[in-house]
């Protein structure tokens, strides 16, 4: 069974089923992207884990992260060509989730890579900072930053009531953009993930995620008119 949502489900945004989802949809991003890919290229899913600290009381709660990203890599040097991250909510919300994340695209950058950040969490603070001058209003975005320029952003947005978008992903500079469809992405992730029987509709969204009024009156009643409440 398919999300209701018509894009990104804002319930996944709740802390005991992103790690599952953020691994399916990275997953599924790879196989999509694979296809496109020259024989130049090589794609490779690697890992980051890290610990976060937060004052409890008189004690201190630590807990353990680990996110996956996408690298592109010339097959004859290993070159890092494109980088490819799915943001999660510790590093929109957590001192140290936003360091190691900023730390990794920062690298990217030096190393003169392209940098694709896919950005469908609601909550927290947003990592990169541009003007939405002449945006419309979203909810979710992707930025790309092409090899060489660091600090000019290409966006693809969304709202919850809106498919995601497709986008391009640069590869080297003699080469063809790849596109990739993140709603199907979505889609197929969401199936695989077995998301539908995992998810408790009949229960109000994740307090975590920052609705607003209207975008919740917009979730009850889309979820009545699926029978999903």
């Amino acid at each position: 069974m398919p999300s209701p949502f018509p894009g990104m489900d804002p319930y996944l945004e709740h802390p005991k089923l992103w790690p599952a989802f953020q691994h399916q949809l990275l997953a599924c991003l790879y196989q999509v992207l694979l296809p496109g890919l020259v024989d130049r290229y090589r794609a490779r899913v690697g890992s980051r884990t890290y610990v976060s600290e937060m004052p409890l009381f008189t004690s201190v709660l630590r807990e353990e992260y680990t996110e996956e990203f996408i690298e592109i890599r010339t097959r004859t040097d290993s070159r890092l060509v494109t980088l490819l991250e799915v943001v999660s909510p510790a590093n929109k919300t957590t001192p140290a989730g936003r360091a190691v994340y900023l730390e990794k695209r920062k690298e990217a950058v030096a190393q003169r890579a392209a940098v694709v950040e896919v950005d469908l969490v609601m909550q927290g603070k947003p990592t990169l900072t541009y003007s939405r001058d002449g945006l419309p209003e979203f909810d979710h975005a992707v930025s790309v930053t092409r090899s060489g320029a660091a600090d000019r952003y290409e966006i693809y947005t969304a709202t919850i009531q809106k498919r995601l978008p497709k986008f391009k992903l640069p590869l080297a500079a003699d080469d063809r953009d790849a596109l990739l469809d993140l709603q199907a992405a979505f889609a197929r992730a969401y199936d695989l993930g077995g998301f539908a029987a995992a998810v408790e509709y009949r229960s109000a969204p994740p307090a975590e995620v920052p609705l607003t009024a209207a975008q919740r009156a917009w979730v009850d009643e889309l979820l009545k008119q699926t029978k999903m409440r």
